[in-house]
């Protein structure tokens, strides 16, 4: 038996398992569709034709794949207009495999996929994701408080007394005498009197070089005398 259906614009000449591709239906792939656009069906010389559809008549398919068709380019130009237009085009295919040809309003004994059964796993994934976030932001949050509290604690003891305008050595602007300062560091004979020691320990918890922070302290030392 074969039928002649309709659908995106275009007539289809099908028979239970033919595979063809035609613009694209909604679905997943496994799922059973239905062309009810059945324009006549037959077997042999005996064709029924509807008008224009056959009443009762459906064809039920399964979706084997999504896809896109190649890309359509249309290309126009107008003489001496310097006008010149592109556009392409790619349309969207669904590959189905013809399940059933249904005649009478018989139902189809091929359903589509439970919507319960996928809206349960959709589910199921999203809670298994949520569970997962809040296990790692679980496991995040000591490390986060544990890394507020180094950075809430200077890294020295500021000293007594007025600060020092930072910015006088060369290569501190503003911003980082700003942060040189929240970590008590905030007079020249403080940065003079770093030791190497010291300086490792800037390095690694400020945005600062080994040679920066070396260069600073040698200008500091000459600065501190003043």
């Amino acid at each position: 038996m074969f039928a002649v259906i309709k659908t995106g614009g275009k007539q289809y000449r099908v028979a239970a398992n033919d595979l063809l591709k035609i613009e694209k239906v909604e679905g997943q792939v496994g799922d059973i569709v239905e062309i009810g656009h059945v324009l006549a069906h037959g077997e042999g010389e005996n064709v029924t034709f509807g008008a224009p559809f056959v009443d009762g008549a459906l064809v039920t398919a399964e979706v084997v794949e999504q896809g896109k068709n190649r890309t359509v380019i249309a290309f126009k130009k107008r003489r001496r207009q310097n006008s010149r237009r592109k556009i392409g085009h790619r349309q969207l295919l669904t590959t189905v495999r013809i399940a059933e040809i249904l005649l009478g309003g018989a139902k189809p004994t091929k359903k589509a996929a439970a919507k319960a059964e996928a809206k349960t796993e959709a589910k199921a994934e999203v809670a298994a994701k949520a569970e997962a976030a809040s296990k790692t932001e679980a496991e995040a949050a000591p490390k986060k408080e544990a890394k507020a509290t180094e950075t809430a604690v200077p890294l020295f003891k500021a000293p007594k007394g007025e600060p020092d305008d930072l910015t006088v050595i060369k290569g501190v602007g503003p911003v980082a005498a700003g942060q040189l300062n929240e970590q008590g560091i905030t007079t020249f004979a403080q940065i003079a009197k770093l030791s190497d020691k010291d300086i490792a320990k800037i390095d690694e918890h400020m945005p600062f070089s080994t040679d920066q922070i070396t260069d600073w302290r040698e200008q500091a030392k000459d600065l501190a005398k003043k």
